[in-house]
């Protein structure tokens, strides 16, 4: 589990193509390596990864073929920006919100908006997942912990307002219109709508 908030913006330094799975190899700042071995999970932009190999400050990972089709790492090339976070240990402070790595699809980049120096971001989300965003709720962009300012649901299009410090702190600012960006639906809201629709239905069904 993560907390959403980035710990650091480090480049891939190689992506190697393989049999089923494509290996990415970055390199991380020495306070992410403390403590990390061989299995640990690590969120590289959005997606839960786990560490296969190690060698100094290079750590490499494993992306299988079914996690490349439903993320955007295979937009990811050498030499691009990914935003890092360490899996949480039991008691530490969850600034964010509870972030499980396991992604709900990819979103297109529809606007951005720099004029006042934050960065303003439209991202139109997918169906069935519109359903779980709503104004004020949390949403996972690249893994980063976010807040809903605007959300349209017969479009899917929602606005997040990013404050300077969480720009320079995430590759978000690296996105252009039209990009793919990984999006996860915050799990509680998703569960407790799924479990109202069911309710609801199931109710109908015996009203009828």
């Amino acid at each position: 589990m993560y907390s959403g908030i980035a710990q650091a913006v480090v480049p891939v330094i190689d992506r190697t193509a393989g049999d089923g799975s494509t290996s990415y190899t970055l390199r991380l700042p020495a306070e992410l390596l403390d403590g990390l071995k061989l299995g640990a999970s690590v969120n590289v932009d959005g997606v839960c990864l786990t560490v296969v190999t190690m060698a100094g400050d290079l750590v490499s990972f494993d992306v299988s073929d079914g996690t490349m089709a439903i993320t955007n790492l295979g937009d990811r090339t050498v030499g691009s920006r990914v935003t890092v976070e360490r899996s949480m240990r039991a008691g530490d402070e969850n600034g964010g919100h509870n972030v499980t790595g396991h992604v709900s699809g990819t979103a297109r980049v529809t606007g951005i908006n720099t004029s006042t120096g934050a960065l303003f971001l439209r991202v139109a989300i997918p169906e069935p997942h519109r359903r779980y965003v709503f104004v004020r709720g949390y949403l996972a962009l690249n893994g980063c912990s976010l807040t809903v300012a605007e959300a349209d649901e017969a479009t899917g299009e929602v606005k997040i307002n990013l404050i300077p410090e969480t720009v320079r702190q995430t590759s978000l600012s690296d996105y252009r219109i039209g990009d793919r960006i990984n999006y996860e639906v915050e799990l509680q809201t998703q569960i407790m709508v799924d479990t109202i629709e069911r309710c609801v239905r199931q109710s109908l069904q015996r009203a009828a």
